[in-house]
């Protein structure tokens, strides 16, 4: 196997067949990364909220959220390089992925290296614009991710599972307005059976236990979370 250009990397599959789906998986950690599997786009979705990725290789024809959906929907949350999968060549295809905020197009059947060598590019072409965390800290909050720990002035705070969803959601993205659609797809395990509602009815929830200063409603679009100091 020729030496790697780039080093390790935390790659996120989004593909709902499950072979190819877990093909990429297999060359992908044969070549070092770290790689995260979803099925669809809202699985995707939720797993690049709990493991923000440094690529996203994401599958055009899925059922439900399909590609162009789900890149829609992590171009409003994140600058993450995707790599686009079609079993489609046509050139109408390539233009539409390359300016929807994909990075790079590639049509299955692919050969593993032409694979392998386009990952590299990207990663090489954008290492160190993406950043992930394992923790998070203000004046007001922080956050423990990996142990799933919140402090609020000090003082530890006792969140649901949900809640704790919604808080890194939140701190992830700061100052940047988080309509009700997104929230539900990112925070909730069951995107189908959710409602505006509930997202409204567990941000109050929320709210009580951090302080209703640190969430801000942006009336008619969503929420957002407003660092203090």
């Amino acid at each position: 196997m020729p030496a790697r250009s780039t080093s390790p990397a935390s790659i996120l599959v989004v593909d709902d067949e499950h072979d190819i789906r877990e093909l990429l998986g297999l060359l992908l950690e044969r070549a070092g990364h770290t790689v995260h599997l979803a099925g669809d786009g809202r699985e995707g979705l939720r797993a690049l909220h709990a493991h923000p990725p440094d690529l996203v290789i994401l599958d055009v024809t899925m059922p439900g959220l399909d590609g162009w959906q789900t890149l829609e929907r992590i171009r409003d949350i994140s600058d993450v390089p995707v790599l686009m999968l079609t079993a489609r060549s046509a050139e109408l295809e390539l233009v539409r992925g390359l300016t929807s905020g994909s990075d790079d197009y590639v049509v299955k059947p692919f050969g593993r290296q032409e694979l392998l060598a386009r990952v590299d590019v990207l990663l090489r072409r954008t290492r160190g614009t993406v950043q992930t965390r394992d923790n998070y800290a203000d004046d007001a909050i922080e956050v423990d991710f990996a142990n799933y720990a919140v402090r609020v002035r000090g003082e530890d705070v006792a969140l649901t599972p949900l809640e704790f969803r919604l808080l890194s959601t939140f701190v992830r993205h700061p100052l940047q307005v988080l309509t009700r659609t997104q929230l539900i797809d990112l925070v909730w395990d069951d995107p189908m059976h959710a409602s505006p509602d509930q997202v409204k009815l567990y941000v109050g929830y929320l709210r009580t236990k951090i302080g209703k200063e640190l969430i801000q409603t942006v009336r008619g679009f969503g929420y957002r979370y407003v660092r203090p100091g």
